[in-house]
């Protein structure tokens, strides 16, 4: 059986499965969003966007022991026209009584939340022990609709994740890059009573026809009290190019290593306005000429900032938020942030910072949330947020970006 016809059977049970069993819970999300951006003061580079998905989902229990979820998306941006169906999740989970089996496309994220995090398609085992949770899985990427994917490890992948996928090529261009993701962590919850632990070992490699396969060694502790909350983590990458030497690591051995490191603190004050109030810091190497140490590479690019968007590679950066509750439903969230490269060549051509730049300094971006969520399933977000690149010395006279959003989200039934 060729490529495309495996492709499709896959996609046909993955689909199909669902309608065997009997549904108990069953709806459909709405999700609305329209967006304003500009370039400078003057506006004289604007865009409206609006967009929207509509998802409908359904679950049902298996027994004594079993659920299964299913949901899909269709996805639409209004001016210029475009649209794409996605199948979102398709989870099986059984339950025992010490471990739990899941099976399908489900989500998943590394505990330091910078690797891989998505949709994948695979299995995940769990045990519960006495020495803690121990975890093993593996998934397969080549099957998501590239977008939600976000793998853009290689310079060709990171073309091919932004270019416009085309119905009538549909398998050449709505999949992406085909990768295998695997791990195996340990957790255990109150170490002495007071420390949370996470080690984490993942693997990627390269299905795609490339050759760039990566590994990863996370650690992460978080020390948690009534008001307070310390996190620290930290990650090794071993990186194997076998041939490539292409896009940000250009130049470097066949093997190298890279690495990457996160601390938090939140303050929660139980007031009448309950605030969360947290300090954040993010490292993740760039490439150094007398060590061997080159930029981290995630699997999958989590964007850092709402408007500046920046893969988390050679980058560093350091964030403030103010998570305000004012009742059971209305909640606004207040955050500034400001970004540094760690080196001069991870970003350089990018269309933000250009080729000419030696400063380091990208500047501080600023976000404002309002969100209200109903109990009836009726959830409304406002937003604003502005990049500032006067306040750094990579790009100081580039213009600011500015961002202004409104979103609903809402359950037909």
């Amino acid at each position: 059986m060729n490529n495309k016809k495996q492709r499709w059977l896959i996609i046909f049970f993955m689909i199909m499965t669902p309608f065997i069993l009997h549904a108990q819970d069953i709806g459909i999300l709405v999700d609305q969003s329209a967006v304003f951006n500009a370039h400078g003061m003057e506006f004289e580079d604007r865009r409206y966007d609006y967009s929207g998905s509509i998802i409908p989902y359904f679950s049902t229990l298996l027994g004594d022991n079993g659920e299964f979820v299913f949901a899909a998306a269709f996805t639409y941006r209004i001016d210029p026209w475009f649209y794409v169906p996605e199948l979102l999740l398709t989870e099986l989970t059984m339950r025992f009584k010490r471990s739990e089996f899941k099976i399908g496309r489900m989500e998943y994220k590394d505990p330091l939340e910078i690797i891989a995090g998505g949709f994948f398609d695979g299995a995940l085992l769990t045990f519960d022990t006495r020495l803690g949770t121990f975890s093993a899985g593996s998934w397969y990427t080549g099957y998501i609709f590239k977008t939600r994917a976000a793998i853009t490890m290689t310079e060709e992948e990171e073309k091919y994740s932004y270019e416009e996928y085309y119905f009538d090529d549909f398998m050449n261009t709505y999949f992406a890059p085909a990768r295998l993701l695997s791990i195996l962590s340990w957790e255990h919850p109150s170490i002495n009573g007071f420390m949370d632990v996470k080690l984490s070992l993942l693997g990627q490699f390269d299905f795609s026809g490339g050759s760039l396969d990566s590994q990863y060694l996370t650690l992460n502790v978080s020390i948690p009290s009534e008001y307070l909350i310390l996190d620290l983590g930290g990650c090794f990458e071993l990186i194997q190019y076998n041939g490539i030497k292409e896009g940000i690591n250009e130049g470097i051995g066949s093997m190298t290593m890279a690495i990457a490191a996160k601390a938090g603190l939140t303050l929660i004050i139980p007031a009448r306005v309950e605030q969360r109030i947290s300090l954040k810091g993010v490292y993740t190497s760039g490439v150094f000429e007398k060590f061997p140490i080159s930029a981290f590479l995630p699997l999958t690019t989590l964007p850092q900032g709402n408007l500046l968007n920046a893969k988390l590679t050679g980058l560093s950066i350091l964030s403030f938020n103010i998570l305000s509750k004012y009742s059971d439903t209305v909640s606004s969230d207040l955050s500034a942030s400001y970004f540094v490269r760690t080196d001069l060549g991870t970003y350089k051509g990018y269309p933000l910072i250009g080729v000419n730049s030696d400063g380091y300094y990208l500047g501080p971006e600023f976000n404002w949330r309002l969100m209200w969520n109903s109990t009836s399933g009726f959830q409304m977000n406002l937003g604003a947020g502005v990049f500032m690149p006067s306040l750094g010395n990579a790009v100081p006279d580039a213009n600011i970006l500015w961002r202004a959003e409104a979103s609903i989200l809402f359950s037909l039934f």
